[in-house]
């Protein structure tokens, strides 16, 4: 698989399970990408079908080919509830270079429970790219005076 960046729109949720009986769910997103794991903001009061439109980077330099998107709802008491998750195969937008906003769905114990809208782009590096050589470290500063 190519290295590159893996930036991710979140765009919004539709249809997730409101379980607070008081007001609104305050809806999250975990995504996780192998090691690197971020975390949007939390709509207060968002309800069943929040809007982020947050914009996300990765950096792909090996062969993991999912991103996976936990959605959880803060409580302010308790733990914070799992809602249900997305796993999203990545291998088609390093082919195509983007996927424009997508529907995909939210799962919890193996029953659908919602969907999750991103929009996905793949910007590769350059062929004999080295990011460590870019950043112009004491090799390239120190010289011979």
């Amino acid at each position: 698989m190519p290295r590159g960046t893996l930036e991710v729109v979140l765009v919004s949720a539709k249809g997730l399970e409101d379980n607070d009986f008081l007001s609104s769910i305050d809806p999250y997103v975990i995504l996780t990408f192998r090691a690197q794991e971020h975390k949007s903001t939390v709509k207060e009061g968002g309800g069943s079908n929040p809007q982020w439109n947050e914009i996300f980077l990765f950096t792909v330099s090996d062969s993991a080919s999912e991103l996976n998107l936990k959605i959880m709802e803060k409580d302010n008491f308790n733990q914070d509830d799992f809602l249900g998750e997305a796993i999203i195969p990545i291998d088609a937008v390093v082919a195509e270079g983007s996927i424009p906003e997508t529907a995909y769905n939210v799962v919890k114990n193996e029953e659908y429970c919602g969907e999750i809208k991103l929009a996905l782009t793949f910007n590769a590096e350059p062929e004999g790219y080295n990011a460590e050589e870019s950043y112009g470290g004491w090799t390239e500063s120190n010289r011979d005076v």
